[in-house]
């Protein structure tokens, strides 16, 4: 929430009094229809955020309730398409803008993540696919870590198809390091 902001009831009396000159009541006319249009558009930036905050609650309910494996991939445009705005207005609405969540204080650009399809046909977050391959390697054996390979495999019987390319990049971008530098004698 922002303070309250309003013109000034000073200005709007100036305008009615004979005593102000003309070119000064026409000045305070445009700084008057300029504030205005400024508080409209705040207000119309904190619409915006409330109504893209409350589409991500719906559509996110489940990684609200349970955590990261539930986040559902969404992109930008199909939040512009639900709330019929541009996609920019979104890109915009949610720079530098937070959420308090369950799972902790989270950047709104946080929930607009890429997918992929599972074998049922599903659609699951590439973050939901990384927390299951953290998940996989936390519990491997220590003297005969995981391969990427082994790790698609298994991903597979979740009904997580990913390539061994995607395994690795996931993998560096966890700072996972390679089954044969993660082996422990």
């Amino acid at each position: 929430q922002y303070p309250k902001l309003f013109i000034s009831p000073k200005y709007l009396e100036m305008l009615k009094d004979p005593a102000i000159s003309k070119e000064v009541k026409v000045y305070i006319r445009e700084k008057i229809v300029k504030s205005k249009q400024f508080i409209q558009s705040i207000d119309q930036r904190m619409s915006t955020i409330y109504r893209i905050s409350v589409e991500l609650v719906r559509i996110q309910r489940a990684f609200f309730d349970e955590g990261v494996s539930q986040l559902k991939p969404l992109n930008m445009k199909t939040m512009a398409e639900l709330l019929e705005v541009h996609e920019t207005t979104i890109s915009r609405a949610t720079t530098g803008k937070y959420m308090q969540t369950p799972q902790g204080l989270l950047s709104m650009k946080y929930f607009f993540k890429p997918g992929v399809m599972t074998a049922s046909g599903e659609a699951i977050s590439n973050e939901s696919v990384k927390a299951a391959l953290s998940e996989l390697v936390r519990d491997e054996d220590k003297k005969k870590p995981l391969s990427d390979a082994k790790l698609v495999k298994l991903l597979e019987e979740q009904g997580i198809k990913v390539a061994r390319r995607t395994i690795a990049k996931y993998r560096d971008q966890l700072r996972i390091l390679p089954s044969h530098l993660r082996k422990q004698h």
